[in-house]
């Protein structure tokens, strides 16, 4: 389908809208997907609902202090050698 090509629908009695197959195909909508609608001066936009809500570092919470760079270079190290031994046995 190209970028040009207008598709038309038709709101039912009970305001239902059917999306063309072309779009839902495109879009990779299929049944169960939900969507998001935003009213806007053009129109109402149509996006699939995001699967996970979107995080903000503010919710995250981490009580410990931050790690030098030096501190993470010795586990890295050290966990390679457990491992380097281990496989040796």
């Amino acid at each position: 389908m190209s970028a040009k090509q207008m598709l038309t629908t038709t709101v039912s009695t009970t305001g239902q809208v059917i999306l063309p197959k072309a779009i839902r195909e495109q879009r990779h909508w299929f049944a169960g997907t939900e969507l998001i609608m935003e009213d806007a001066p053009e129109g109402v936009l149509l996006k699939a609902r995001p699967a996970f809500p979107p995080t903000r570092p503010s919710s995250l919470s981490y009580t410990r202090p931050a790690k030098s760079i030096a501190d993470m270079q010795a586990g890295i190290a050290g966990q390679a050698k457990r491992r380097h031994t281990h496989n040796r046995s």
